[in-house]
């Protein structure tokens, strides 16, 4: 659990690893179970983990702050059981996509099946399989539907394909994607869905390990994770920002390219 008197290298490395990688369709979790495996560094522990996920928080907030602010100002609507407003009618679609994963992680923490499944075996198949699933999805999906068309059945939908991330190396926003492109969102607007899935995800999970981890954190500790966060922030922020504006003239392909190089890779170490 503990994680202080990191190296800084080491801290940077952990933090711009997330930040550039939690919102790309590649898997932050992925890399960075593999850091340790891969490099010979100790696990960066809970405590880092919790940061740099608070750092691509605030990020995705600030890039979407606008979004946000819709959804926040919805939700006292919503309390009162109306989503007859843009805003109120947003906040229930983010609030209905996340329920699915929060409900599976629970079950997986509470089997333990999900330290069971940090394996670079895992990793390498989930990374070369959802990324092949990725490339399908995106070349054959129609690109019609924009964000403004978001449903209750799609929220709902989208948020089952975001609870298969929780196995190790399948790419939280990659998975959302390929969901959103599947059912024929444009690709930039597939990439803003899944973006702003993001936020309770992540909020949800920081809340679950940051209140573990809180009890056990001591100065340095606390140090160590305002670097991390701070950094992982403005990794995620310039990562977020290039791909959204990418996403305008590229497809995804260049991820998925990245993903069969690194899962076949991850395969052959595992296998080899």
């Amino acid at each position: 659990m503990h994680a202080s008197n990191m190296s800084l290298f080491h801290l940077f490395l952990v933090a711009i690893i997330q930040g550039i990688t939690e919102f790309l369709p590649v898997s932050s979790s992925g890399h960075l179970i593999l850091l340790p495996n891969l490099t010979g560094f100790r696990d960066q522990g809970q405590i880092i983990d919790v940061a740099v996920h608070i750092g691509t928080l605030l990020a995705v907030v600030l890039y979407f702050y606008r979004d946000v602010g819709m959804a926040i100002s919805g939700i006292p609507r919503l309390v009162t059981g109306r989503a007859d407003t843009p805003q109120s009618r947003l906040a229930l679609l983010l609030m209905l996509a996340t329920i699915p994963v929060v409900v599976a992680g629970l079950i997986l923490h509470l089997t333990g099946l999900d330290e069971a499944m940090r394996s670079i075996k895992v990793i390498g198949w989930t990374m070369l399989l959802f990324g092949l699933l990725l490339y399908w999805v995106d070349q054959r999906g129609p690109s019609e539907k924009t964000a403004t068309d978001w449903t209750i059945r799609d929220a709902i939908t989208l948020g089952f394909w975001q609870a298969i991330a929780l196995i190790p190396g399948t790419s939280r926003s990659g998975i959302t994607i390929t969901g959103a492109r599947q059912m024929g969102y444009t690709r930039h607007d597939s990439a803003k869905i899944a973006m702003l899935m993001s936020i309770p995800t992540i909020a949800a999970s920081g809340i679950l390990l940051g209140a573990k981890v809180l009890a056990t954190a001591d100065i340095q500790t606390a140090r160590d994770a305002s670097i991390a966060a701070a950094l992982s922030f403005i990794a995620a922020l310039v990562a977020l920002s290039l791909m959204m504006r990418l996403l305008r003239s590229v497809s995804f392909t260049p991820y998925v390219i990245y993903r069969v190089i690194l899962g076949v890779i991850l395969l052959w170490i595992a296998y080899s």
